[in-house]
């Protein structure tokens, strides 16, 4: 036993020297942890009455809060807010990263999912994603090279198989979802709006489908949302695309963004009654190998006034299915008048990154990237 004992001490000892095991973090220090509902009213239904259209919360309030916004963290489809509060394979998540740096934390369960209640008679039929959908866009898309990024995927914590313990935490974790998805816009850009009202100005962080979330919500409360950091934000820009392998790569899809960047309406200048009021045009041949043909507004091209406001930061990763078309939304953007931050992750040496970068082994790495632009961006707003 004791010859056990020395050898793994001495495997320890050398592991430690050779600074392959990360010094632990220190405990998280939280002044109060704790959970609110955000907007809601009730409705009648056969004489019965029920609450709908309410947003859950949940939130870290650390012990030493250094800045003044806290940061509302909304994950995309079929997920829920344990995107941020863990990861599969039980690790810290970015809610615990930017508690500890001082900022107060909120993630959100999207309207009518997980402990935002789902009624059908409110939100009509919800479907789920079937379960080999992670491995061909998350934890193993190197394997079926959908797209031509998608080889370069090396950071899942696991082997990526169905039966790997952090695929199975990953699919386990996964909720059905409002089917009709301009009715998820709406409940949602309410439902975000009414939380930001109750707990005051704040950084909105949103991911993959909630992007379309986060534009209307800046249109709505362009004073109060402080900064705007979307994370690989659904796109491209008004008509999506199927991903389908070599040699043709992509498939054009049909109308999905009405209104550009979403599907509920949104301030344009001159003013538009209604998105068919709107002229799109696409590229006559994509900007680059790897990359879709980008849709914009044809010339002279309306601005977005409100989105102008809040420093905005688009972060994109490697190997992602976002990195063929994440430039269609920032290109989006700055033909609208507003004047994006795109980070690419490989370009601050965080490579191998998937859609899920917030739960991947290098999640610590993406994180701090986000740090730093918003330690300068809220900053600069602040002074102004």
């Amino acid at each position: 036993m004791m010859t056990t004992f020395l050898k793994g001490a001495c495997v320890a000892l050398c592991l430690l020297a050779c600074g392959t095991v990360a010094r632990a973090e220190e405990p998280l220090v939280l002044a109060k942890t704790g959970w609110l509902y955000a907007g809601g009213h009730l409705e009648s239904v056969n004489g019965k009455q029920y609450m709908t259209g309410q947003m859950y919360a949940e939130y870290m309030l650390p012990a030493r809060q250094t800045h003044p916004y806290p940061i509302i963290m909304v994950h995309g489809g079929t997920m829920s807010g344990t995107n941020f509060t863990g990861t599969p394979d039980g690790r810290e998540g970015w809610a615990q990263y930017f508690a500890r740096r001082g900022y107060a934390v909120y993630s959100v369960d999207q309207v009518g999912r997980g402990r935002s209640a789902f009624n059908q008679a409110f939100y009509g039929p919800a479907e789920q994603t079937e379960a080999s959908n992670n491995q061909a866009r998350y934890s193993a898309q190197e394997r079926f090279n959908r797209w031509p990024q998608a080889h370069l995927h090396t950071q899942w914590p696991g082997d990526g198989s169905m039966n790997d313990p952090a695929v199975q935490q990953l699919v386990a974790s996964q909720l059905p979802a409002i089917k009709d998805f301009r009715r998820q816009m709406e409940l949602n850009r309410d439902g975000l709006v009414a939380l930001i009202d109750k707990i005051g100005p704040s950084i909105l962080l949103v991911h993959s489908q909630a992007g379309a979330f986060g534009w209307p919500v800046v249109d709505a409360r362009p004073d109060k949302v402080k900064a705007l950091v979307a994370v690989e934000p659904n796109g491209p820009p008004y008509r999506g695309v199927d991903f389908v392998g070599a040699p043709e790569w992509f498939k054009q899809q049909g109308v999905t963004l009405p209104w550009g960047l979403t599907g509920v309406p949104l301030t344009y200048d001159p003013a538009v009654k209604d998105a068919s009021e709107l002229t799109f045009v696409q590229e006559d041949k994509p900007q680059g190998e790897g990359l879709v043909r980008c849709f914009k507004q044809a010339e002279p091209a309306r601005k977005l006034t409100r989105l102008m406001q809040a420093p905005t930061l688009v972060i994109s990763s490697e190997a992602s299915y976002h990195a063929p078309y994440d430039h269609c939304t920032v290109q989006y953007l700055q033909q609208a008048g507003v004047n994006p931050t795109w980070i690419k992750l490989a370009d601050r040496g965080v490579r191998g990154n998937s859609h899920m970068m917030m739960v991947e082994k290098n999640n610590q790495d993406s994180a701090a990237v986000i740090d730093e632009w918003l330690t300068q961006a809220v900053k600069v707003t602040n002074d102004k």
